[in-house]
């Protein structure tokens, strides 16, 4: 009897024991889930040539076949000029993307602007050169879906499809044409990087083909071809004369910034980069040089073949392109085929710039600046879908406003702001981190030299700080009709609201109880 007591007290402690390990077990299986709903992480899968894409795609697009020509009309009296300001444009872009290298080998995190700065700088500024940066880009991705469809439009009429281009030309039609775009590419974005690759590189692949038929027509043919090839349509060059002005040149090398911007789309996958510290800042070189000389060629080969005065003369009545330039000199085929390779361009444009977006909403929210769920992961294609969701609602409302504001030249504008103060910020941040964080400006791989280091920081800063000047002051000195068609005052009111909700945020962390210290004087866990 004793033993068949102690069999069966035996039992019951093992099968007590037991259920506590299924509960724990349970337990553990519902925290995972959980886990996995709310924590999954960011994956490292992006490779140096998907990270040089993303940065060459955000700079492409309206950049390479809009501005450069629409310039006449937005810059009066810059005529002849456009490349010598496309060159002063480069210098504070250049000493930007090294700031930028240097930073990014140190802390390569999501959200890549907004982490160097809250660590390196002070947490506010981060919040603000990146909150800047994303209100601006997140406009210029509607403006630029917007732009997309008269390209579509002018393909529409190089095929003679007439009836199909009157449609494109509709208002609603127009509207709807472009959030169908945005939101395509949104898709594409919560999918993974994996089909985030597969979309961009070979659309890169074929801009680069289709463009380098502009850079072959453009320096093959001359302005004498031009000009017999517009009189054989009943027209003729404007006969205009401009005198030189640094006023002028000065203003029109900080609006063609703009064509610059997108290379700091890299830094902000930092989170997702394979080999990081390498990658990161390789990659940046790598979409600046490349960008830069297509640039540069492109734009003095339109010039070449195109006379100035009449880019201005058909810019003051209309919007125009280097597609539509070229098309009297090309068989209608090869004019499709640069119209086609225009639209791509601009296409591209938006899978690199929401994936930029996105991951600075991501960091934000890691940190408890933003509310917590826009930091979630998907758990099956490891991207932040809340933040691209919201990124992508931001820039429908950038789509809107181009529509009834009638000029997308205003979403240009707000977007060089933001990037001149963020770029501005990064390279005082380049100067500050030493001091401020010893400990991550250990970490850094380029340019190791703390006078080089200086030099590049100072020099940016300088650079920056006076084209940012030269930009305020045309925009506020420039007749527009009502205040809120000036980027300024925009901006400022847009860097108000986000600073006061900036110390709201930051109220809570510190009534939370956590350590804030430690928030912002390290790394986001991986």
């Amino acid at each position: 009897m004793k033993a068949l007591c102690e069999i069966l007290k035996k039992t019951l402690l093992m099968g007590n024991q037991n259920f506590r390990q299924i509960l724990h077990i349970r337990s553990m299986a519902i925290q995972t889930k959980q886990s996995n709903s709310i924590n999954t992480k960011l994956t490292r899968k992006l490779g140096l040539l998907g990270l040089t894409a993303t940065g060459i795609c955000a700079m492409f697009g309206a950049s390479i076949n809009v501005v450069p020509f629409m310039i006449q009309r937005n810059v009066p009296g810059i005529g002849p000029y456009v490349l010598p300001a496309f060159a002063l444009a480069a210098l504070p872009a250049i000493f930007a993307a090294l700031a930028y290298s240097i930073l990014a080998s140190a802390m390569p995190r999501a959200g890549g602007s907004y982490i160097y700065a809250s660590r390196g700088l002070h947490p506010y500024l981060g919040f603000v050169a990146s909150f800047s940066q994303w209100f601006g880009l997140s406009i210029v991705i509607g403006v630029i879906s917007y732009i997309i469809v008269p390209f579509i439009r002018d393909v529409a009429i190089g095929l003679e499809w007439i009836t199909t281009a009157d449609f494109l030309e509709l208002g609603a039609v127009r509207v709807g044409l472009a959030l169908l775009l945005l939101w395509l590419f949104v898709g594409i974005n919560l999918r993974g990087t994996q089909a985030y690759e597969k979309t961009l590189i070979p659309l890169m692949l074929l801009m680069f083909v289709l463009g380098s038929i502009v850079i072959v027509a453009g320096f093959y043919f001359n302005q004498a071809d031009f000009a017999q090839a517009l009189s054989q349509e009943g027209k003729s060059i404007p006969s205009t004369s401009v005198s030189f002005s640094w006023e002028t040149l000065l203003s029109a090398a900080a609006l063609l910034f703009s064509s610059f911007i997108g290379f700091d789309a890299i830094a902000q996958a930092g989170g997702e980069a394979t080999n990081p510290s390498r990658n990161l800042p390789l990659a940046i070189g790598f979409a600046i040089a490349t960008v830069g000389g297509f640039y540069f060629l492109f734009t003095s080969a339109v010039y070449n073949a195109v006379p100035w005065s009449f880019v201005a003369s058909q810019a003051l009545e209309k919007d125009i392109s280097a597609p539509g330039m070229l098309a009297y000199l090309l068989p209608a085929s090869l004019g499709v085929a640069i119209l086609a390779g225009a639209a791509i361009a601009l296409i591209n444009d938006l899978p690199a710039m929401l994936l930029s977006v996105s991951r600075l909403m991501f960091a934000w929210a890691e940190d408890g600046i933003f509310p917590r769920a826009i930091a979630n992961v998907h758990p099956r294609f490891y991207t932040p879908h809340i933040a691209l969701l919201c990124s992508g609602s931001i820039a429908t409302v950038g789509i809107l406003g181009s529509h009834f504001a009638g000029d997308f030249f205003l979403g240009i504008d707000i977007m060089v702001t933001s990037m001149m103060v963020n770029f501005l910020l990064m390279c005082i941040t380049l100067l500050h981190l030493p001091k401020r964080n010893p400990d991550i400006a250990r970490q850094i791989t380029v340019f190791q030299s703390l006078s080089i280091r200086k030099f590049i920081g100072w020099t940016g800063t300088l650079l920056l700080s006076f084209f940012l000047l030269i930009h305020t002051w045309k925009d506020l000195s420039s007749d527009k009709a009502a205040w809120y068609f000036h980027s300024t005052p925009v901006w400022l009111l847009v860097m108000l609201m986000a600073s006061l909700f900036y110390w709201y945020r930051y109220s809570l962390l510190k009534k939370s109880g956590k350590d804030i210290k430690t928030i912002f004087q390290t790394l986001p866990a991986e």
